[in-house]
């Protein structure tokens, strides 16, 4: 196996993303895990932005998160707004600003950049490869998957075109569809008949 050499590549890549979203992130006053939780919520949908679920996608703790999301909302970034079924859970939405940032900051450019550099058939091949890689650290950890909703085993697409989450009983936009959500589902493998 080559799990050393895998481990070193992606902690180098890591550094070097992350040195570049910080530099991004200090010209905005912001630090790089309040630049994390923006990305999160700008491409999570409403059943995924509670304070809860920013905890458990970036794998701190709740404190931690409180923290980071207080200095969002003292900065214009986010808004605070209750759910309409439950008073007690509060759904986090960037403000006009706040998207800002992150179509400024995320992805980096340096990786913009290097990513340009490969053809469509290599970005492709790594994004497949790093799909199965998170996939895999994910279930080694027990974590939730946060994935597409539009991948999940809850999905519906109906005859007439539209999209229903079979797991809340609601219908879905195109946009819901298209964003991660908390409670993502794998759909079951097919297994290979080995044709």
């Amino acid at each position: 196996m080559k799990t050393t050499e895998i481990y070193e590549y992606l902690e180098r890549i890591s550094n070097l993303l992350r040195t570049d979203i910080r530099k991004g992130g200090i010209s905005l006053g912001l630090q790089p895990v309040q630049l994390e939780a923006l990305n999160y919520l700008y491409r999570c949908n409403r059943y995924s932005n509670s304070p809860v679920a920013v905890a458990e996608f970036l794998g701190l703790t709740k404190g931690t998160v409180s923290q980071t999301l207080a200095v969002l909302e003292n900065s214009g970034l986010i808004e605070k707004h209750p759910d309409q079924k439950d008073r007690r859970v509060v759904h986090l939405e960037l403000t006009d600003a706040g998207r800002r940032v992150v179509a400024e900051c995320i992805p980096p450019k340096v990786l913009r950049q290097a990513a340009g550099e490969l053809s469509g058939m290599d970005q492709e091949a790594l994004l497949q490869a790093l799909t199965a890689m998170l996939t895999a650290l994910q279930h080694a950890n027990r974590l939730r998957s946060f994935g597409v909703c539009k991948n999940c085993r809850h999905h519906a697409l109906r005859a007439d075109g539209s999209r229903h989450c079979r797991l809340t009983g609601e219908d879905l936009s195109e946009l819901d569809s298209g964003k991660i959500c908390r409670e993502h589902d794998s759909p079951p493998t097919v297994p290979s008949t080995g044709g």
